[in-house]
């Protein structure tokens, strides 16, 4: 992958869409949320058309604030495991990576009150419009037992569309970066209700 990679939500979508496209435009992944599943279930595809199912990411449980969300190959392989840290993610959002019931990486949210703010506002209108230009929520990656960043998700200032990037801070193994990203997509879904 070469990035930065951008990501796009369609905002008038039954169920929720993401493009990820690499700095030249073509098309990394398309991520396509089912619609009314009371567990959280996300298809990734190699092509718009969603013709091409790469990977399936999907909640352990119903409702919870810990859930597990398992992240596997179409095969049915697993690659690993984006975990969201109960109480800990109430007011900052954190999550961990995991690979083989190893926790690898940490994903942490950088300033909770932006996010705050760019939800409360992005709830008024016309003012919610304009609010998506001055606050943007972003995401700092760690390897677990390490503070150094090595990938950063950022929202990024749009009109009619969600939009975030993430930027590679530091070299991973081509296995753990596709593993970081994946979570991310998932982590974006997770949170944009939440601002």
């Amino acid at each position: 992958m070469d990035f930065p990679l951008d990501l796009r939500f369609k905002t008038i979508a039954l169920a929720p869409q993401i493009s990820v496209t690499e700095p030249s435009g073509g098309i990394v992944a398309y991520v396509r949320q089912k619609a009314f599943k009371l567990k959280e279930a996300v298809t990734v595809f190699g092509d718009v058309a969603q013709t091409r199912a790469l990977y399936r990411i999907a909640a352990d449980r119903v409702f919870d604030i810990s859930a597990k969300y398992h992240i596997e190959d179409v095969g049915g392989s697993p690659l690993g495991v984006l975990q969201r840290q109960g109480m800990r993610s109430f007011w900052k959002a954190h999550y961990e990576i995991h690979r083989g019931g190893q926790p690898l990486f940490v994903v942490r949210e950088e300033n909770p009150w932006i996010k705050i703010i760019d939800g409360v506002l992005g709830e008024i209108p016309v003012v919610g419009l304009l609010a998506g230009y001055a606050f943007h929520p972003a995401y700092r990656v760690t390897r677990v037992g390490s503070d150094t960043p090595m990938l950063r998700l950022i929202k990024r200032p749009a009109l009619f569309e969600g939009r975030y990037t993430i930027e590679r801070l530091t070299v991973l193994s081509q296995d753990e970066e596709l593993l970081v990203v994946l979570g991310l997509l998932m982590l974006v879904l997770l949170e944009r209700s939440r601002g």
